[in-house]
C-alpha cells in the first residue's frame, strides 16, 4: 500500500553564523514498505524523526527528496489540489487529544467536518455516517453538542478516532496516539485501534516509544535512530533476533516477567545532536560492539535474511 523510496526531509533552521542557516536531517534516506492490512510499528528514541517521517509520508510535511507511493500514485509530486483525492484515504491520530481538537467546535462538528469537506452528503445521510463511526469507537450520540473539555482524555482520543475514521480511509498514521493516555485508558484503544483494523481493513502506521504496545499492536516493526531506520522485519524477527546493536539493546529493556534472565544490555553515553551527527555508523557512539571500521564507514541498509533489514557492519 505505502512504498517510501529514499526519504529525505531537512528543515532550515537558525545558525550561530551571522546571516546563515544549518540543515538539521530529520528523515535520511528512509526506505520503508507497509502492506495493506498490516501494521507497522515505528519505535526509537524522542528526537529521532519518527513524528516527521510520520507525517512526510502524509503530505503535511513536504519531502525535500525521494519517493511515497500510495498504492502505486507517487505523492511527493503533486500539488494540494492533486492530493485531495488522497486525503479520504489516509487519515492521522495526533499524540495529544487536549490539543488536536478545536476547542470551540461541538463533537458534532469535528467529527463531521471531514464530510463537508470531502463528500456531498446531506444532514441526514451525514448524521447516519456520524452515528455509524461512534457505535465503532464506542461513544454515545448524546455527546454530539457538548465540547472536548468536557470529555476525559481516553473520551477524547475516541473522538479524534472517530474524526480520522469517518471518512472510510485505508491507512492511519498513528502518531503516540495512546502516551497521554493513563495505562488502562491505553489499553482500551489499542484494543479499540485493532479491533477496527480487523473490522474494516485498515493499514496503521503505529508510531510510539512504548515497545510494548509496538510488541502488542504490530505485524512489522521499524526501528530509528538519528532520522534513519537502522532495522525492519517481522515483529518475530526484530523481536526474537534483532540484527543491529541499537535494537538489541532497546528490546532487552522490555520487562518480560516471564523471563526475567534475560540478557540486559546497557547503553552509555549521549544521543548524539541531530544537528551533528557522527561520522560513520550514527550509532557507533554509544555501541557496546563498535570498531575503527564503524567510526569511519557508514553500514549500507541491506536485507540481512528474508525480509530482514539492518544497518550494521557485524549483523
Amino acid at each position: 500500500m505505502i512504498s517510501v523510496k529514499n526519504l529525505n526531509t531537512v528543515f532550515r533552521v537558525a545558525s550561530k553564523k551571522f546571516f546563515g542557516k544549518d540543515e538539521l536531517k530529520a528523515v535520511e534516506n528512509v526506505c520503508l514498505e507497509i502492506v495493506k492490512g498490516r501494521t507497522v510499528g515505528l519505535v526509537g528514541e524522542s528526537g529521532c524523526g519518527k513524528s516527521t517521517l510520520g507525517r512526510t509520508i502524509l503530505q503535511l510535511q513536504r519531502a525535500n527528496s525521494g519517493s511515497v507511493q500510495f498504492e502505486g500514485s507517487e505523492l511527493t509530486s503533486l500539488s494540494e489540489s492533486q492530493l485531495r483525492p488522497f486525503r479520504k484515504k489516509m487519515q492521522v491520530i495526533f499524540q495529544d487529544p487536549f490539543s488536536s481538537l478545536n476547542p470551540r467546535m461541538t463533537i458534532r462538528e469535528i467529527i463531521s467536518e471531514g464530510l463537508l469537506v470531502h463528500e456531498n452528503l446531506s444532514r441526514t445521510q451525514s448524521m447516519l455516517r456520524v452515528a455509524e463511526i461512534l457505535n465503532k469507537v464506542g461513544l454515545e450520540e448524546n455527546i454530539l453538542e457538548r465540547y472536548p473539555h468536557e470529555f476525559s482524555g481516553g473520551q477524547r482520543q475516541r473522538i479524534a478516532i472517530g474524526r480520522a475514521l469517518i471518512l472510510r480511509p485505508e491507512f492511519v498514521v498513528c502518531d503516540e496516539a495512546v502516551s497521554a493516555l493513563d495505562v488502562s485508558t491505553q489499553a482500551q484503544v489499542v484494543n479499540l485501534l485493532i479491533g477496527l483494523r480487523e473490522e474494516i481493513k485498515l493499514s496503521y502506521l503505529f508510531i510510539s516509544h512504548d515497545l510494548s504496545i509496538i510488541k502488542y499492536i504490530s505485524d512489522d516493526i521499524a526501528v530509528m535512530y538519528l532520522g534513519k531506520l537502522v532495522e525492519f522485519g517481522s515483529k518475530d524477527k526484530v523481536v526474537e533476533n534483532p540484527k543491529h546493536p541499537y535494537t538489541k539493546a532497546l528490546f532487552a529493556s522490555v520487562f518480560d516477567i516471564s523471563d526475567r534472565k534475560k540478557e540486559r544490555i546497557v547503553i552509555s553515553g549521549e544521543i548524539p545532536s541531530i544537528m551533528n551527527k557522527p561520522k560513520g555508523c550514527y550509532f557507533h557512539t554509544r555501541c557496546p560492539v563498535a570498531k575503527d571500521i564503524c567510526r569511519e564507514k557508514e553500514p549500507e541498509y541491506v536485507e540481512k535474511e528474508t525480509g530482514h533489514w539492518a544497518s550494521c557492519h557485524f549483523a
